[in-house]
């Protein structure tokens, strides 16, 4: 009867421990989309066409997507430390791909408030491992206004 209790606990534990390794995972890729999305908008920023260009996946491929790129880094271009305002996810949990949008408020310095939409697409899941890959970035919108569909 101990015995049963003892492995009942044990793998109780086990199962936990799995589910909370996997769980990290998830919560990675959140952090994962954040970095690559504070990296973009520090590009813009800083005025790096070709460092915005690497940031978005295929895009150094896509004469739209480098017209997009040199746009809103002659548009956005600042001196100064960026400040991420608000950043909302392209998903709040998934523990497969997904395909979504983020919004993204910032600033530079002591400039207003920058509102863009990022198209982010998460591979893999949550045993393999999830990749964050931005695959387009839009011109500046207003900051009372939601993400577009296309962009």
């Amino acid at each position: 009867m101990r015995r049963t209790y003892i492995l009942a606990i044990a793998g109780a534990i086990i199962v936990f421990l799995i589910l909370s390794a996997l769980l990290a995972r998830v919560f990675s890729a959140n952090s994962a989309e954040q970095s690559a999305i504070t990296a973009l908008v520090k590009d813009e920023a800083r005025g790096d066409v070709a460092a915005v260009s690497d940031d978005i996946a295929g895009c150094s491929a896509s004469q739209a997507c480098q017209t997009r790129a040199s746009y809103n880094v002659n548009a956005l271009k600042h001196s100064g430390a960026v400040s991420i305002i608000q950043l909302q996810p392209s998903t709040n949990f998934s523990i497969t791909g997904t395909l979504g949008t983020a919004r993204v408020a910032w600033n530079v310095g002591g400039s207003l408030p920058i509102v863009q939409c990022v198209r982010v697409r998460r591979t893999g899941n949550a045993i393999s491992g999830l990749r964050v890959e931005l695959l387009e970035v839009s011109r500046r919108i207003t900051s009372d206004t939601a993400c577009p569909a296309r962009f």
